[in-house]
């Protein structure tokens, strides 16, 4: 069981600038997504972050609102929260799965996500996950947002090519001989 288990969860990160998060959240179970929005406000604010919340109808939308505003909003960090409760159909897997899978997708596109959409098999387990006094799960996500926002800092100057991408601003392409190869 989890509950012998002893956990380690790394100091948060220091800034020298500012750090904006977008906490996005499904309050769908209003007061466990209460619980965790607590829980992430307080990490944030631990680590000197400013925090915006908007509030989508479930945790399918989470991700489409995260991917909205990394276009075309100036945040550093995400954290998406909410709760997906077992029931008796199979919806519960497609919400979990997918939800899951469209936020590690835009994880890997370099955006800085922390996952706090709990996936529990009762109300009791959401209740303790969510708890900031408890497992904080809110916290834990905001936490990981950040420590993310950490290192794409660390490394934001640093470029190099990416599969077929040379690794300067120009961009070869196909020609003949007598055509251009670079654009």
């Amino acid at each position: 069981m989890a509950v012998t288990e002893t956990h380690h969860s790394l100091p948060l990160p220091r800034f020298d600038k500012k750090v904006s998060l977008l906490i996005v959240v499904a309050p769908y179970y209003k007061d466990i997504a209460d619980d965790l929005v607590a829980g992430a406000r307080a990490a944030a604010e631990a680590a000197g972050a400013a925090c915006d919340l908007v509030e989508v109808p479930g945790a399918l939308e989470v991700p489409t609102a995260i991917g909205l505003a990394a276009r075309m909003a100036d945040y550093d960090g995400f954290v998406a929260l909410g709760c997906i409760i077992r029931g008796e159909t199979t919806h519960y897997d497609t919400v979990c799965n997918d939800s899951s899978r469209a936020l590690s997708l835009m994880g890997l596109q370099g955006i800085c996500i922390g996952n706090g959409i709990l996936t529990v098999e009762n109300r009791a387990q959401a209740e303790v996950r969510a708890d900031p006094a408890g497992q904080n799960k809110g916290g834990g996500a905001a936490a990981a947002a950040l420590h993310l926002v950490a290192l794409s800092r660390k490394w934001a100057r640093r470029t190099k090519g990416m599969g077929f991408k040379p690794p300067g601003d120009e961009i070869r392409i196909a020609g003949d001989a007598k055509g251009p190869t670079r654009a």
